[in-house]
């Protein structure tokens, strides 16, 4: 069994004995911290504001009760002691057979951390989805109220006035550099926890000038577990089955809103977060392509430097390939060609380089204890390897750690830059040896820039396709610390008239790169690498149902801060609004309109559908539709339409991705979830009015009586004895294999690549599923829809020429399933099977990992259509 190296901090004071060499590139690792994305569907986030609760702390030498409680202003001194209430004792955590810390110890070793002097602090960042209590831990000298004032002030300094940072002398002399430790974000991938429990009560303890002037000049936080759920569950995902490092730049889950909300209050320069497993241990920086909107010159100066430090201790450890199985570190960027890129934002280190850190690192630990490891290998096996891996994390750390003390005047410097290129409007730099001297092996395949537009318009009025969907967005952008202003007039810009109202995101700001990965269309990269390792297209600006203007350049006239006359703002203005008089539509274009017609009817309210999809309230519902227009900022407008028919609650049995099911509750519908093996056993039919699948359910799987009694409820007159068949909405591969076993509508599903995904150009025709959707979808393993039989209606088809607009698509091997096969294809079909059955078939993905915002309805308006 492998034994524990014993903790040494290298500080500045020790520093100029290491030296920093390379050593040869080793062969590319398989990357074994996710399997590959394709053709597997993965499922995802839902967006909300930062909602990281803190927990109540009291003054410097005092003690408070934690769990929870409201933000605290960052004017207390440190340390700033937290008494953390113990969760009961977990027998069942899947921590405990590795050796490691399980989570319901956690609160008795914080507690007793911060006894060991003065240098420990401990505040609740937040809670988990399973109510779970995130714990934040900060390390450094003691700090009064006084000094911990003039650190905001100079950290507020540095992204508000960058220019100014630079020159005041104060920041370069006494500024505490912030450096961000997260572990354990996905769940079982263990040991970056127990390593930063053993670093932090080091810290505490150690009496020697160099710890003493590291802490001096640094502020160390750690979240301590980022994914308590999965820790204790031992699983990848958290408790409402979601990834949490895919869920930025989403933020659809409370553990990614408080990492958010951590990266945007401490903005770290120097941040690690810390998986498992790749053998030997992985070390960002990654291969290309690079995220085009970094300052990634001054990124990659930094990361490269700290990860050859990060290198140098790994190796140093003393572990081999042959008496322990660990194989010499390796640092994509050297040694790697494509494969393990930062191209999306989706990822916390790169996320993170957004809020100002130039040094962001995933770091992946050697030795698999995890999956089919967990329970076929012995336990003293599985130990060691856990051993070995917490003795690494703990390398990596104290590497960076001693790195950012060397360097904290140029790290410093180049957080100020990045922020004042984005103030100042400045052209990036294109990554080269004399831009980034150094760094080996640079050429044209790592050049990825972008060119910021002046500003984006989020207009109000006419041109607003929903008032709604803009307010999430503005809501959105402002969470992330993106500042947006609200116009107090009408104004001309680029040419264009808006109306008061509209909300301006000046591009002359500290945080543009992060404003742009939000609202750009982004870019389509299938020429410039053969493979990538997630998604490579996204576009909140194309995909949350918003209009919005990208402004090119702006000439003439007086341009003072912000563009146009308004304020910057905290939250977007409400936008619900009932009619005074008569019957009410309500558009069900929104997720949140959705989610209030499902709240009406479940108050039993008799709504109609209107001939184009939306809905009509009566009058004698104003009032019930005036809570929900406040509570959803959904607008109830007049109209003199009766509709067409009664809509009615839609309860979906639903086969779907844990991201679905999730996306499907934001919008109000009743869910219950189902499989082969429930139908098979006996599944109750009249408890649900649709059949929606996408994952986990095969028809072939089915024995003859759930068939039976499946196609009774997909037949003529089975739905509740009404004479309407029941019925399917089917999405991606699964779904439609399902529908065509099922012998529903007639349409042949031709796959494209299965590799392929992102935001594609559509065609809506318009009518119950896609009337007044948005001319962008988003795609992951597309399909499209041929051979359509009598009565099949195409309801979206993909744009002519390529319909892609950012992201991965080639043709695959024998040169078929590209995007100009697609071109023109039925993307959305729908229609009535010979048994009645309404089903619609989607070769898109409107539900990914709780994401694209603004096609919600189309699945919505399916389940409502397809249940009669």
């Amino acid at each position: 069994m492998g034994i524990p190296r014993p903790l040494l901090l290298t500080t500045a004071a020790t520093a100029g004995a290491l030296l920093l060499a390379p050593l040869p590139a080793s062969a590319a690792p398989v990357r074994e911290d996710a399997p590959r994305p394709h053709p597997v569907r993965e499922s995802g986030p839902r967006e909300s504001g930062p909602q990281a609760a803190a927990a109540t702390a009291a003054p410097t030498g005092t003690t408070a009760t934690g769990g929870g409680g409201a933000a605290l202003p960052d004017s207390r001194a440190y340390p700033r002691r937290t008494v953390l209430d113990a969760p009961p004792e977990n027998p069942a955590d899947k921590s405990i057979k590795l050796g490691l810390a399980p989570y319901h110890s956690l609160a008795p070793r914080l507690n007793a951390l911060q006894k060991l002097g003065n240098r420990v602090s401990v505040e609740v960042a937040g809670r988990s989805a399973g109510g779970h209590e995130l714990y934040l831990v900060t390390v450094t000298a003691p700090e009064s109220a006084r000094e911990v004032r003039e650190q905001r002030r100079m950290r507020e300094l540095i992204e508000s006035a960058p220019a100014l940072a630079a020159k005041d002398r104060r920041i370069k002399s006494s500024y505490k550099t912030p450096v961000f430790i997260n572990n354990n974000i996905h769940g079982n991938e263990w040991e970056g926890t127990d390593a930063a429990l053993k670093l932090i009560e080091e810290l505490a303890k150690a009496k020697d000038s160099g710890t003493a002037g590291l802490l001096s000049s640094n502020r160390i936080y750690l979240n301590v577990t980022a994914n308590p759920d999965g820790r204790i569950a031992g699983t990848r995902a958290n408790s409402n089955g979601f990834d949490l490092n895919r869920d930025f730049i989403t933020g659809s889950q409370p553990e990614s809103r408080a990492v958010r909300r951590i990266g945007i209050d401490k903005q770290p320069a120097v941040m690690l977060d810390l998986h498992g497993y790749v053998n030997g241990t992985l070390i960002e920086p990654t291969t290309p392509p690079h995220g085009e909107n970094y300052e990634y010159d001054l990124f990659l100066k930094n990361a490269y430097a700290n990860a050859l430090g990060m290198e140098k201790a790994v190796n140093g450890l003393g572990y081999t390939s042959g008496k322990d199985g660990v194989n010499p570190a390796v640092i994509p960027f050297r040694d790697q060609q494509e494969g393990w890129d930062d191209w999306p934002p989706v990822f916390t280190p790169q996320y993170m380089a957004f809020q100002g850190a130039v040094a962001s690192h995933t770091v992946e630990f050697p030795m698999r204890v995890n999956n089919s490891s967990y329970d076929s290998l012995p336990v003293t096996e599985l130990r060691r390897r856990s051993a070995i891996n917490t003795d690494i994390a703990g390398a990596v750390m104290r590497s960076t750690l001693k790195w950012t003390a060397e360097n904290r005047t140029s790290v410093l410097a180049d957080q100020i830059e990045t922020f004042r290129r984005g103030a100042a409007g400045e052209a990036q730099r294109p990554v080269s040896e004399q831009t980034v001297p150094g760094v080996p092996g640079i050429g044209p395949e790592d050049v990825y820039t972008t060119d910021f537009p002046r500003a984006y318009v989020i207009p109000a009025g006419a041109g607003q396709r929903s008032a709604t969907a803009a307010a999430r967005l503005v809501d959105h952008l402002v969470a992330n610390d993106v500042r947006v202003r609200r116009a107090s007039t009408g104004f001309r810009l680029a040419g264009t008239w808006y109306p008061a109202g509209s909300y301006v995101v000046d591009m002359h700001q500290a945080k543009r790169g992060v404003a742009n990965v939000i609202l750009d269309a982004g870019r389509d990269i299938s020429a410039d690498v053969s493979t990538m390792y997630d998604i490579s297209g996204w576009s909140l600006g194309l995909l949350w149902g918003a209009s919005v203007d990208k402004v090119r350049k702006v000439s003439g006239g007086s341009y003072g801060p912000g563009l146009v006359p308004g304020r910057t703002v905290s939250a977007a203005a409400p936008t619900g609004q009932v009619s005074p008089a008569g019957d009410l539509r309500l558009r069900l274009d929104d997720p949140k309109e959705l989610a209030a017609l499902n709240s009406l009817l479940a108050q039993g309210v008799k709504v109609r559908r209107a001939a184009d999809g939306s809905a009509i309230v009566p009058a004698s519902a104003r009032q019930r539709a005036a809570v929900l227009a406040d509570r959803y900022g959904v607008a109830f407008t007049a109209t003199k339409e009766k509709g067409t028919g009664a809509l009615h609650r839609t309860r979906v049995a639903a086969a779907v991705t844990s991201g679905e099911v999730f996306a499907l509750r934001e919008m109000g519908f009743e869910v219950v979830p189902v499989s082969a093996a429930t139908l098979n056993a006996g599944f109750d039919w009249s408890s649900v009015d649709v059949l929606f699948v996408s994952s986990g359910l095969r028809y072939a799987d089915l024995g003859a009586a759930a068939r039976t009694a499946l196609g009774s409820f997909l037949g003529a007159g089975a739905h509740g004895g009404t004479g309407d068949g029941g019925g399917l909405v089917a999405l991606g591969s699964a779904g439609a294999a399902f529908n065509t076993a099922a012998g529903l509508l007639p349409a042949t599903a031709v796959a494209g690549n299965g590799d392929a995904n992102g935001v594609v150009r559509v065609t809506n025709t318009g009518g119950t599923v896609t009337g007044g959707a948005p001319a962008h979808s988003f795609v992951y393993s597309p399909l499209w829809f041929t051979e359509l039989g009598s009565g099949v209606r195409v309801d979206q088809a993909y744009g002519t020429g390529n319909p892609l607009v950012s992201g991965h698509w080639r043709a695959t091997e024998n040169g078929t399933g590209a995007p100009g096969d697609a071109a023109g294809r039925a993307s959305v079909v729908s229609g009535t099977s010979a048994t009645g059955a309404r089903v619609t078939l989607f070769g898109t993905e409107p539900l990914f990992r709780d994401h694209p915002k603004g096609l919600f309805p189309q699945i919505g308006r399916a389940l409502l259509a397809a249940a009669g």
